[in-house]
């Protein structure tokens, strides 16, 4: 039975649905109302067809977009939150964790050293977000962003499409087991500060995810803009040619043909400046992202302790390494997108911040965008 006519079978009958499978490619339906109002169906017994051959009569099923607004609308908001616990992997821990830490954290302006190991329990949430970009050509597509509650680290993309794969392969849900769920209870406290910082995140996400989509749309708006510019420039040239010519003639008869050309050229700017307008608005970005579901994932992990040694200043963060999937996180970003491993440690309160966009643009001096968010303490700026 294919993924997709299983898929169906569970879904109908947790509506309340009889199914019936036939042969391999067909399912036989007894349908209550709120399933064939959500469908579309008017009888009450349907046969749905899968698969490249069907039998007469059957529905055909597949994955169009009308047929997942079907679903969407039978499944309604069921289904968009959840948790799921990880098992703990047969593996051994990492052996060398200087070596891991070395190559996920980066630290520029200050020192560090290994205060503690040990295994633990920690919360991952995980959201999913359908975005569509509309320019002369649509796009779509879902991304996912992450969150270690545990350690405030902001899951990177090669780590999400590893857990991603982990959860696919493993399709029994685990129950939440009581210890997990007291022992990832207690992390990471600014979680209001980390989710705020989602709507940054999420354009980040989707640009990069659109970065093909949006380089082949620029690249058809300047090959459009280079025609009309080079058709429009052709006329213009013309008629400037015809004005240099016009001064051997009479007077009188120069200045009606002068006026002339001269009306001629003013008439080609504004169609020019009109076909280049339109093609900014044909040309027009739009994108619209929503959130679709939400999953809080308990994941088994080696927690590392890290001291952090600034100045005369020192603080102890965590970094978490996932078991299941055998890899290290970035390290915690207090301001950023969290998108590489290097970090600069503030003076005042010993923020982790990313290293760009340290330097005010006015004064030139390096600030905490987690101690100042708004304006640069020097020039106010």
């Amino acid at each position: 039975m294919s993924m997709l006519r299983t898929f169906m079978s569970d879904l109908l009958e947790t509506a309340d649905a009889v199914v019936d499978p036939v042969g391999d490619e067909c399912l036989d339906v007894l349908a209550p109302e709120p399933v064939r109002t959500a469908f579309g169906w008017h009888s009450e017994l349907v046969r749905l067809g899968f698969g490249p051959t069907r039998s007469t009569g059957a529905i055909p099923v597949g994955l169009e977009g009308d047929w997942l607004n079907r679903v969407g609308t039978l499944l309604g908001e069921r289904g968009q939150t959840g948790m799921r616990q990880l098992a703990r992997p047969d593996a051994p821990a990492p052996s060398a964790p200087e070596r891991l830490i070395e190559k996920a954290l980066e630290l520029p302006n200050a020192v560090w050293r290994l205060a503690g190991r040990r295994e633990t329990w920690t919360r991952c949430l995980l959201l999913a977000f359908r975005y569509t970009a509309t320019s002369d050509e649509k796009r779509d597509g879902v991304t996912w962003l992450g969150f270690n509650l545990g350690t405030g680290a902001i899951l990177d993309p090669l780590l999400l499409a590893r857990l991603g794969g982990h959860l696919a392969d493993h399709t029994s849900w685990l129950t939440p087991e009581p210890e997990a769920l007291e022992v990832a209870e207690t992390g990471y406290a600014d979680t209001a500060s980390l989710t705020g910082r989602i709507p940054a995140l999420l354009e980040h996400r989707v640009r990069a995810e659109l970065d093909t989509f949006l380089h082949s749309m620029r690249r058809r708006l300047d090959r459009d803009r280079k025609r009309v510019h080079a058709y429009h420039d052709d006329l213009r040239q013309t008629a400037q040619a015809k004005l240099g010519k016009i001064r051997a003639v009479a007077p009188e008869k120069a200045e009606a043909d002068h006026r002339r050309e001269t009306l001629r050229i003013e008439a080609i700017e504004r169609e020019y400046a009109a076909k280049i307008e339109d093609l900014k608005h044909k040309y027009a970005l739009q994108i619209q992202a929503e959130w679709v579901q939400g999953l809080v994932l308990l994941v088994p992990v080696e927690r590392f302790e890290i001291l952090i040694k600034r100045r005369k200043g020192e603080r102890i963060i965590a970094m978490d390494w996932h078991a299941p999937v055998r890899q290290m996180e970035t390290p915690l970003d207090e301001t950023g997108l969290g998108v590489d491993h290097v970090r600069l440690v503030c003076d005042e309160l010993l923020h982790l911040t990313d290293a760009t966009g340290q330097s005010c643009p006015a004064c030139a001096k390096d600030r905490c965008r987690a101690c100042h968010p708004a304006a640069c303490p020097r020039c106010k700026l």
